[in-house]
């Protein structure tokens, strides 16, 4: 009898190195959420979150496999090098903040309350939780962009830091919304203006690379890109100057912390977290204008 099946799947999938780094991903992430949904435990907003972050990582490397193994990412209206890429950029990011926030709120040396069980169970999540970041991390490394080689937008450094500015972005938002005060000042207003505008931005440039609509446009979009990272990193530079003056000046805020702020619930900590982020976010935006110099990407 005459094997139809064999051309319809791509065991390549599975057997290349990526194919098994995503094996691996799919089995890390299964083993920490159902550690910590079995006996571990979680709660709160930090608890939530980092389920979040294994059951929708694990859900999409799922689907990642599925498709090539079946060929049916050929059927799908996207860009798959660049929706590859930038989700393991992004796995890698969201699965490094869980694998931190866990066992910072949830993990004990001591058995006192939660009992020694509990405590093994949380201790082992969070050592998976960790080889979750690893794995994600080996994926990003294994196919990222050669110097030299013409490849999808998302795989070069260009790309893959869009994907951190963005995340950055939104650890900045989080603080913003957290009592930061920042209507107080038209001109820390301004540098939420700044931030707002720069995010949109950057997710409007994955958008489409990642639906690969680039050639639709009526602009060269690697030459656009290369504009707007420049005007990225004149509008960060306004903001790491403005905010921490607005913030930290004697004449408009605190230059220490408030010794009445509670913790958890001080603008001033805010505040700060902002200023560290802002210029992570400006570093990230000028060593993208340097990579995107020299990249070539389709």
């Amino acid at each position: 009898m005459e094997n139809t099946g064999g051309p319809y799947l791509n065991t390549a999938a599975v057997t290349s190195p990526v194919g098994i780094v995503r094996l691996l991903q799919i089995m890390f992430g299964c083993t920490t959420f159902s550690l910590v949904a079995h006996q571990g435990g979680f709660s709160a907003a930090y608890g939530t979150f980092c389920m979040f972050v294994w059951t929708f990582c694990f859900a999409v490397t799922v689907f990642i496999i599925t498709c090539e193994f079946t060929h049916l990412h050929s059927c799908l209206s996207i860009s798959w090098g660049n929706f590859t890429a930038a989700f393991a950029m992004l796995a890698t990011l969201m699965s490094v903040t869980a694998a931190v926030i866990y066992p910072l709120y949830f993990v004990q040396l001591g058995c006192y309350p939660i009992g020694c069980e509990v405590r093994d169970f949380r201790i082992a999540a969070s050592v998976f939780a960790g080889l979750v970041f690893v794995v994600y991390a080996v994926e990003v490394f294994l196919t990222r962009a050669k110097p030299g080689q013409v490849t999808s937008y998302m795989a070069t450094v260009s790309g893959l830091l869009k994907i951190v500015q963005a995340f950055v972005a939104c650890i900045i938002f989080g603080a913003l919304v957290n009592d930061s005060q920042y209507s107080k000042y038209v001109a820390t207003q301004w540098c939420v203006a700044v931030y707002s505008f720069c995010f949109v931005v950057t997710v409007v440039v994955v958008a489409f690379s990642v639906t690969g609509k680039t050639a639709l446009l009526w602009f060269p979009f690697e030459r656009s890109v290369v504009v707007y990272t420049f005007g990225a990193v004149l509008l960060y530079v306004s903001a790491a100057v403005i905010w921490p003056v607005f913030c930290f000046d004697s004449k408009y805020g605190s230059p220490q912390r408030p010794g009445l702020c509670a913790r958890g619930r001080c603008p001033w900590d805010s505040q700060l977290v902002i200023a560290i982020f802002t210029y992570v976010n400006l570093l990230l935006y000028v060593v993208d204008l340097a990579y995107s110099q020299r990249i070539r990407f389709v």
